[in-house]
């Protein structure tokens, strides 16, 4: 073989070379994109589902809930099989934020974490007013659910020796607040931050109190 079909012949070997090292590249930048689309669709339709389940409840229809999206109805099933698949994740979501607000207000050591924790509480309550009874309808995660009870007992007994609560405040009666102050926000409809607050600075006050008023005959 002469020297020039050797070198042309190597010459044509690198570029193949070549070739197949940049060809990576190029398949990999379109499935960034895709995926960074996928969130981007995926936060829209749960802004749009906030929405429509606020307006209609159990009557909100898919079909709405993509078309404020601006996504296709498939592509809507394409992450949540169901209605109900999407209601799930909204808890789920929502749990996860209660979950983060427990483990900050537990990182605290001044005795002042519940309050933190039940704040977290009552903005979730208002930020998911709207459609509330959707998500008690919901079976929420039971690991969940258990993390969440477990630091507002730790919390309560921490306040209790710091002395923010009085020494007879149990983590019974936390959970009572809780559930009072969430019935509160549903049954009002008001989920502006002045009705909730208001109603936990009370509450939290007569639970600072150590000694019981005096009782007139």
């Amino acid at each position: 073989m002469s020297s020039a079909a050797s070198r042309t012949k190597a010459t044509s070997g690198q570029n193949r070379t070549r070739a197949r090292r940049q060809q990576p590249a190029v398949i990999q930048q379109p499935a960034r994109a895709m995926r960074r689309d996928a969130v981007r669709n995926y936060e829209r339709i749960l802004e749009s589902a906030r929405e429509v389940f606020g307006e209609s409840g159990a009557d909100a229809c898919i079909e709405e809930i993509a078309a404020r999206a601006g996504v296709g109805v498939g592509t809507v099933y394409r992450r949540f099989a169901s209605k109900d698949a999407l209601i799930d994740e909204l808890l789920r979501l929502a749990l996860d934020e209660l979950i983060t607000a427990a483990e900050d207000a537990l990182a605290r050591t001044d005795g002042h974490g519940l309050e933190e924790l039940l704040r977290a509480f009552g903005q979730s309550f208002a930020d998911h007013a709207r459609y509330a009874n959707l998500l008690l309808g919901r079976r929420p995660d039971a690991s969940a659910a258990r993390r969440i009870r477990a630091a507002t007992a730790e919390l309560t007994a921490r306040a209790v020796s710091a002395g923010a609560l009085g020494p007879g405040i149990t983590s019974a009666d936390v959970t009572a607040l809780i559930g009072a102050m969430r019935g509160m926000v549903q049954t009002s409809g008001d989920a502006t931050p002045e009705v909730w607050h208001r109603f936990l600075d009370i509450h939290l006050a007569g639970m600072r109190a150590t000694t019981s008023p005096a009782r007139s005959d």
